[in-house]
């Protein structure tokens, strides 16, 4: 199989989706790798690097797109690249759907076969998610602290404290992977850190975890919001699996109780946003002010951090980017089930439902076993 990794070009975006290492494991299979000319150079990877290894360097995205029968990006595809999308080719990529009625539709009409990082699920948990996960949680707690700066319209607050002055309260909504790498953090700073979750068991497994300064509650309406009541920063980082937008749990009354110029960090604004005050911002203009807060909703952070995200990221692709390259899209969804819950758009139609639901495409939803196994 022809496999391409053209260069990423949303904002700031510094992540490559393949490493040169990747690219040696497709090649040793049996396959070709093309690869944008600089793709990987925000990363630190050189086109040499890939050359060694047998990849083909081509000038321009556009002859990755066109050459090859498998596209691997790291961010979903953007209006330039939906012409560049063809029927039958297998696109590998974080999509998040809910938040982009547009990218839906474009995907339907490539008719390509789109297998989305974010859906693929095995029993244990969400592979292709998770290192980013991992990376978004510790960055959100960093950049709360570097915005709690007065310079940036912050209260002016230190998050760890000094001697005879208290440390901050963060508080995070959601204790999954994002959650608890976010509280392992806040704990270094020596804040005094509140993580809220609907499962009993998981808030069984962070008070085991987390150390003394980390207290694990209930999440509720009313614990959010007494818990709110002054944080001077509050993290959002609830997933809902499957592809729904996430839900709005963060509201303006919840903000305008905390102190003016704290920081709200929105982790789940790839999905929507957990605030009704949430919108997308990017790596240029990261911050905006609303209710006397400082809303950071950067909806790729782990670009900041292009290489060691870069290199975890492909660390978890690869193995389930050589089940498709060796068996095809579909005969490698027949043979994992983690793949399959991953196949998000094929042939033009939708698998998954509250996408489907939540864009009135209920016309074009299509069972995925049924796709599957047609």
């Amino acid at each position: 199989m022809k496999i391409g990794c053209p260069k990423e070009i949303k904002n700031r975006e510094y992540r490559v989706g393949i490493t040169p290492a990747a690219a040696a494991s497709y090649i040793g299979c049996g396959h070709q790798v093309f690869v944008e000319r600089g793709s990987g150079l925000e990363s630190g990877f050189k086109d040499g690097e890939y050359a060694a290894v047998g990849a083909l360097i081509l000038d321009s995205a556009s002859e990755v797109w066109e050459k090859c029968d498998m596209i691997v990006k790291v961010k979903e595809p953007l209006p330039e690249e939906f012409p560049r999308m063809r029927p039958h080719q297998i696109i590998f990529t974080y999509f998040h759907f809910a938040a982009s009625r547009a990218l839906t539709e474009a995907c339907l009409k490539s008719k390509a076969a789109c297998i989305a990082y974010e859906l693929v699920e095995e029993p244990w948990g969400l592979p292709l998610l998770q290192p980013m996960s991992e990376v978004a949680g510790r960055m959100s707690v960093l950049m709360g602290a570097a915005y709690l700066g007065r310079n940036f319209g912050g209260s002016g607050i230190l998050p760890t404290g000094v001697t005879g002055v208290a440390p901050a309260k963060i508080l995070i909504v959601g204790g999954g992977i994002v959650g608890a790498n976010a509280a392992r953090i806040a704990a270094g700073l020596a804040a005094m850190v509140v993580v809220t979750d609907v499962s009993h068991k998981r808030l069984e497994y962070l008070s085991e975890i987390l150390p003394f300064n980390c207290v694990s509650i209930y999440s509720d309406e009313q614990a959010i919001k007494r818990e709110a009541e002054g944080a001077d920063i509050l993290i959002g980082a609830v997933l809902i699996r499957g592809g729904a937008a996430a839900p709005k749990l963060i509201m303006r009354e919840h903000l305008r109780s905390m102190r003016p110029g704290s920081v709200f960090v929105d982790v789940a604004i790839d999905q929507g946003g957990v605030s009704e005050t949430s919108r997308a911002t990017n790596h240029d203009n990261p911050i905006y002010m609303e209710e006397g807060v400082v809303h950071y909703c950067v909806a790729n952070m782990p670009a900041a951090y292009s290489r060691t995200s870069t290199m975890a990221l492909s660390n978890a692709t690869i193995q389930y980017g050589l089940r498709i390259a060796n068996r095809g899209a579909i005969e490698a969804c027949r043979e994992s089930e983690a793949l399959a819950r991953g196949l998000a758009v094929y042939n033009g139609s939708l698998t998954v439902y509250p996408v489907a639901k939540a864009f009135g495409l209920e016309s074009v939803y299509a069972d995925p076993d049924a796709v599957i196994n047609k």
